[in-house]
């Protein structure tokens, strides 16, 4: 039997069922809900955009870069007839990138390739206000770099979110100047963590995935959250066409406030915790081996005998698989947790020695500089003139990545000279005419008595070379 409603019956009746479905369908008020529809999305980006774009900027920088030395340069015969084959023409480079700024005093993170060498740094504001800028502390190894505006004050900024607390699945935002067409955002999701290694460039370490889009001047934009806080800088792709259909790795808020503190402690190079081990992944033929259930962990390979995690009763063949309670699986994943523990404290690690884990206290301090590197740089009228060598240490072994047992006298330049001969900024020199050399004094002074023939024995890329020159 068909039924009839009235039109105030009908109205109080739909009425009642709404409000039924929007209190069954209503996330309560700490819950967080996953928007269900594109509209959703874009509603809820604006004033998330809004808030957050006037504190990430355009960066202009200009550095000089100079051309190619004459090797005849300073031949004292084909000096003159060659005066002007190669000669060194110094030519402006300019890179575009992007910035996120900090506080309210200026303080401004970016990439180190954005602004690394930089002569000149530009910076310019959401709204068109623009400043000089200066680099307070960059690091190639990072890929950081952090600046001061000239003149800044009362700026927009963004707050850092501890990037430990992020989880695959978040909802994140790419906010930069790509390709220099104005500032621009692009949505995506926490796609990865822990990924090391494979950002491109010279940034080596810990990076968050995502597939936001980032393409060049990207670079040192800001990565946030749906509550417009940085929790990483946009510092690569990874692409097999070259385009934004990739995936993108951004350097974790952590790392970031650790520079900043170092920036505003006065440092100009960045500091990071000395391991002082040469350390590989666990895979599965290991662990078995290892007495592991799982392939997870660092194997500890070589020990400095200065390492501190060494001192701290490490030996070659323990794991460590805990650095302050978070996993570890890689090396850089290890020193990554090391360095946003800072300089000065400690770390408690975890490490499965013949079948028992237990935990130790690793102390958080910087490669000792010692003996001292003593740097020499050969002058005029010798036979490697220009050439510059130090004496290796521990800090020499971790600023030029050396091998963990390196010794001996490093080329940190070759010259005019040690270039005509072969030898190579990198190089390690053993001995001199059959005499071993162990400091650059010694090796400047072996070269300094060298006659019209030399003998080098010389490590370079792990493979032992012997030169034999005549002058």
């Amino acid at each position: 039997m068909r039924r009839s409603f009235s039109a105030p019956v009908l109205i109080k009746t739909l009425v009642a069922a709404v409000a039924a479905w929007t209190i069954a369908t209503a996330p309560a008020a700490a819950e967080t809900r996953v928007p269900t529809s594109q509209m959703e999305i874009s509603l809820g980006f604006v004033p998330l955009v809004k808030q957050a774009a006037p504190a990430v900027v355009n960066i202009y920088a200009k550095r000089v870069v100079q051309g190619r030395v004459s090797p005849f340069r300073s031949d004292p015969f084909f000096g003159n007839m060659f005066r002007d084959f190669g000669s060194a023409r110094p030519r402006v480079q300019n890179s575009l990138g992007s910035g996120v700024i900090l506080s309210g005093d200026g303080i401004v993170v970016s990439n180190y390739h954005v602004v690394g060498g930089a002569t000149d740094i530009r910076v310019v504001l959401n709204d068109r206000r623009e400043y000089a800028a200066t680099v307070l502390l960059s690091d190639e190894q990072s890929d950081l770099a952090i600046l001061q505006l000239q003149g800044g004050a009362q700026m927009p900024h963004l707050d850092l979110r501890d990037s430990e607390s992020v989880e695959v699945g978040e909802l994140v935002l790419a906010i930069g100047n790509p390709f220099g067409v104005g500032q621009t955002v692009s949505s995506g999701i926490v796609s990865g963590l822990a990924r090391s290694g494979a950002a491109s460039g010279q940034g080596r370490g810990y990076f968050i995935q995502t597939d936001a889009p980032i393409n060049p001047g990207n670079s040192g934009g800001a990565l946030i959250d749906v509550n417009g806080r940085l929790i990483g800088i946009n510092t690569s792709i990874l692409t097999r066409s070259g385009g934004s259909n990739g995936i993108g790795f951004a350097i974790p808020s952590a790392l970031v406030a650790q520079f900043v503190d170092q920036a505003r402690a006065g440092n100009s190079v960045f500091e990071r915790p000395w391991a002082g081990i040469v350390g590989q992944p666990v895979d599965a033929d290991m662990a078995g081996g290892l007495g592991l259930s799982l392939p997870s962990g660092v194997a500890v390979a070589d020990l400095h005998v200065l390492s501190p995690i060494g001192a701290a009763g490490v030996v070659v063949g323990d794991v460590i698989t805990e650095v302050d309670g978070a996993p570890v699986n890689t090396p850089a994943e290890m020193l990554y947790r090391m360095s946003v523990a800072g300089l000065g404290g400690t770390a408690a690690m975890t490490v499965f020695h013949d079948g028992v884990e237990r935990a130790v206290d690793v102390a958080l301090t910087k490669a000792p500089d010692s003996p001292a590197r003593d740097p020499r740089r050969l002058g005029r009228g010798m036979v490697f003139e220009g050439l510059e060598v130090v004496t290796i240490n521990p800090a020499v072994i971790a600023e030029f990545n050396l091998p963990m047992r390196a010794s001996g006298v490093l080329v940190t330049g070759a010259g005019a000279g040690g270039g005509r001969a072969g030898l190579q900024r990198g190089d390690v020199l053993l001995a001199v005419n059959g005499t071993e050399i162990a400091t650059s004094a010694q090796a400047e002074a072996a070269l300094r008595a060298a006659g019209r023939k030399l003998r080098l024995e010389v490590l370079r890329g792990g493979r032992r070379i012997s030169m034999r020159l005549r002058f």
